[in-house]
């Protein structure tokens, strides 16, 4: 007989595919931050269980549905979306994403702080929640939304995001964005990316963050679909995220809270490696097999 996945259950007993398994869940316990009031500041602690929150928020993410919409046996939504903000305000998302990102790379035989990046761009369409401010046009990609930049490591996983109006060019954002990155990650020394980084920039990484800004660009001379080094590692990040389909667009009011989408997607990534299974994936149930006399 073949062997089934086996979900766990929760306190609740939902089921679905975004939610942990017994094993992702051993995995990542550990690693959840002590909230505020753990810490002595202050503040009520946690009013339902932490992995019936987390599976709350991972349902959300990947299924793109509305808070209210949330099943009914998560715990209520206005209560997952009270930890969604005060996880995006407190700084314990990045916190947790970037402890799973350090326990990852480890398990793949990679050093916790990597040393070599990739940088990169994606426009999304904003809809009618995403506040105009925050909104704009790009011209090349004929997209009106905002745009997400990011910087992976060599496996794909995310070392630094930020969220701009469409509008804004790549080279402006990369200024920050790479700042962010060295500053967070002290070994980083190299990073590739494409050719709309070209320019000043790759000499202001030298002076300003002693980091070597590699341009790899197309050849004139290739036609069609090509693989480029190192760019098709951020680009199937990009693909990862927009799995996620509340990632197909930009719902989010505030780009923090776009920021914090990425990240719990990303999460979702990671926990799946550590728990040793393929996301939204599984061996398909044992069907009865149809009796020889119905077969015609």
């Amino acid at each position: 007989m073949s062997k089934r996945r086996r979900y766990s259950y929760s306190r609740s007993g939902h089921c679905y595919p975004t939610d942990m398994t017994d094993a992702e869940w051993a995995a990542v316990r550990d690693m959840i931050p002590v909230p505020a009031w753990g810490e002595g500041r202050g503040g009520q602690p946690e009013e339902y269980c932490h992995r019936d929150i987390l599976d709350a928020v991972r349902y959300v993410v990947d299924n793109g549905v509305k808070w209210p919409a949330l099943p009914a046996d998560y715990p209520p939504w206005k209560a997952v979306h009270r930890f969604f903000t005060r996880w995006r305000k407190q700084g314990l998302i990045g916190e947790f994403h970037d402890r799973l990102r350090a326990a990852t790379r480890e398990a793949q035989g990679r050093d916790a702080e990597p040393t070599a990046g990739v940088i990169d761009s994606q426009s999304a369409k904003g809809t009618s929640t995403v506040e105009a401010a925050t909104s704009g046009y790009d011209g090349g990609k004929k997209i009106k939304g905002r745009k997400r930049h990011i910087v992976v490591d060599t496996l794909g996983l995310i070392l630094a995001v930020k969220v701009t109006p469409a509008s804004t060019g790549d080279r402006d954002a990369a200024q920050d964005l790479l700042a962010q990155a060295t500053r967070r990650h002290h070994r980083l020394r190299r990073v590739w990316a494409d050719s709309g980084y070209t320019g000043m920039l790759a000499g202001w990484c030298a002076r300003a963050l002693n980091l070597m800004l590699t341009v790899i660009r197309r050849s004139d001379d290739r036609k069609g679909f090509v693989v480029l080094p190192k760019r098709w590692i951020v680009e199937r990040t990009m693909a990862w995220l927009t799995r996620s389909r509340r990632l197909a667009r930009d719902y989010e009011r505030l780009p923090a809270s776009s920021e914090a989408m990425i990240l719990w997607s990303m999460t979702m990534v990671m926990t799946c490696r550590l728990g040793h299974r393929r996301r939204r994936t599984g061996q398909a149930p044992t069907r009865a097999p149809i009796p020889a006399q119905r077969a015609a």
